[in-house]
């Protein structure tokens, strides 16, 4: 195999570029095909293995977990390496996870499966991210949108893989094959890259922007606030026991983490890099978590058999529309588009919490539209607001989001369906409630979520008792049933989040003259 030179980006022949972007395109559909299958079968894991849904989560957790972390630690490396030798890296851990999957016979096998895919995820997405942004630079938001598209291809292409091939009834012996389909977008990935001949290297490193410059672009605030949910997510990997003020205290972590920063680099960081990221918070659990809940309405319309299709429908107005999103960027800025997705998020979302019947269709039409644009278009923001930062604020953009959904985002779903269920219980059957709870004290409690207290049940204990069958027990499923709605009504309270943080940043763009991207020059 030749070596591959490191040419300018601007040296690249057209063929050049369409070459390296669609290699990096079907790397992260590979992740897709590889995600969307393990969300399909938690079940049959369950069963093959013999172990708990919950064990089934920390498996699938492990394909998710590193993928933050991989692309923090490895922009920091990526302009030593090289984006060839990276994405070969990243080819051999996907084909691993591909081989692992399939020829798993106990647990811990399956785990490492899924640490390789988080692993090669988290390398692809720190490579092609930077590498998109370098060889389109004159329209960052518009590529990176495209690349994207690549997302929801993999879930679309995957889902409708194993809907249409595997039986949904079936052992893991008969499904475990489908994981070798992910392997073809794998292999044909490794291919294109062995062809590319020419890889550009980071506008950053074109410019002769320095690794000590780029760390200032990121500053005292983001070390401090990478620091804190690197630490939160990797103490409870290692069993680091924090108890109950855990996230008080990586605060108070990322704090001094960021002050040494802030002294050592003698740069505090931009404060519109700190607040995108902290955005991230509210746009992950709106984009990732509220699906959680699409599949549960869907299923009245399209039956339980055939309501993964939700998902499927889902991601295909997402691919479509991330590929036109050129069309949009013409009219308006990016964080325009962004404040445009929130007002369509806000909308479909209360209106999936209001709907009934057919009419679930045409909301969940509309909070499609609003998920599409927001994360391959706060990457373009952010690429071409602080190109100075390089892979490292681009990536770390990204890696704040993954990491914050499973810290603040599904739990507090999960906290909103917990209380609006417990709501649903005392309302239908109080008494019954008083009478479990007396037997056996803890059925009803009051968790808290970060200090706020809220209502929690164990529907199990109720539902179990002798008095609930029939019609009663029918009565209060159905009320169960529609505290998803309620849950999404919650959920709209996000996008509002981010409306107002995207409106901000989009009048003081007005106020200094115009949104325009910061533009490095060649040296």
């Amino acid at each position: 195999m030749v070596d591959a030179k490191v040419s300018r980006a601007g040296d690249l022949s057209s063929m050049e570029k369409a070459l390296l972007f669609w290699a990096s395109f079907l790397s992260l559909a590979a992740a897709s095909f590889g995600f969307v299958f393990r969300v399909m079968i938690p079940g049959q894991w369950a069963s093959a293995y013999e172990i708990s849904l919950a064990e089934v989560g920390g498996l699938t957790g492990a394909a998710l977990w590193p993928i933050a972390v991989t692309m923090i630690i490895f922009s920091l490396l990526v302009d030593h390496i090289g984006y060839r030798v990276s994405m070969f890296f990243a080819f051999a851990l996907q084909a691993i996870s591909v081989v692992l999957t399939v020829m798993a016979d106990d647990v811990n096998t399956l785990w490492y499966a899924c640490f390789a895919a988080g692993l090669g995820h988290g390398v692809v997405e720190a490579v092609i991210n930077p590498l998109c942004a370098s060889i389109y630079r004159d329209e960052k938001s518009k590529w990176l949108n495209i690349l994207h598209a690549a997302w929801p291809a993999g879930i679309v292409g995957g889902g409708v893989a194993y809907l249409l091939l595997v039986d949904p009834n079936g052992s893991w012996e008969d499904t475990r094959w489908i994981f070798w389909v992910m392997l073809l977008p794998v292999l044909i990935y490794g291919v294109l890259f062995m062809m590319c001949r020419r890889f550009p290297v980071d506008e950053r490193v074109e410019a002769n922007v320095s690794h000590g410059e780029m760390l200032k672009e990121f500053g005292g605030l983001g070390f401090g606030l990478a620091a804190t949910f690197l630490i939160y997510e990797l103490s409870g990997q290692v069993g680091w026991d924090l108890g109950d003020n855990k996230l008080y205290i990586c605060m108070a972590l990322g704090c001094l983490v960021g002050l040494v920063a802030a002294v050592a680099l003698k740069s505090k960081g931009h404060w519109m890099f700190f607040v995108l990221c902290l955005v991230m918070i509210p746009l992950a659990t709106a984009e990732l978590g509220t699906d959680a809940w699409i599949k549960t309405l869907m299923e009245p319309i399209m039956g339980n058999e055939y309501a993964s299709w939700a998902i499927v429908f889902s991601a295909f107005i997402m691919m479509v529309l991330r590929c036109i999103a050129g069309i949009p960027l013409k009219l308006m800025s990016p964080p325009a588009l962004l404040l445009f997705s929130s007002a369509f998020s806000i909308i479909g979302l209360f209106a999936l919490s209001e709907t009934s019947g057919t009419m679930i269709f045409g909301a969940f039409v509309i909070y499609a539209i609003g998920q599409t644009f927001y994360w391959p278009t706060m990457l373009g923001l952010v690429s071409e607001q602080f190109p100075k930062g390089g892979a490292m604020t681009l990536n770390t953009v990204s890696a704040m989001g993954l990491l914050t959904v499973g810290i603040f985002g599904f739990p507090f779903l999960g906290a909103v369906q917990d209380h609006y269920s417990a709501l649903a219980i005392l309302e239908k059957e109080p008494l019954l409630v008083e009478q479990v709870e007396a037997k056996e004290k803890g059925v009803l409690k009051e968790p808290n979520f970060f200090g706020v207290s809220y209502q929690q049940i164990d529907k199990s204990k109720i539902l179990g008792m002798e008095e609930m069958k029939g019609e009663r027990r029918a009565a209060l499923e159905t009320a169960l049933g529609e505290t998803s709605q309620d849950a999404l009504k919650v959920a709209s309270l996000l996008p509002l989040l981010m409306a107002l943080a995207f409106g901000g940043i989009w009048f003081y763009f007005r106020m200094i003259g115009g949104y325009r991207p910061v533009l490095l020059e060649s040296k």
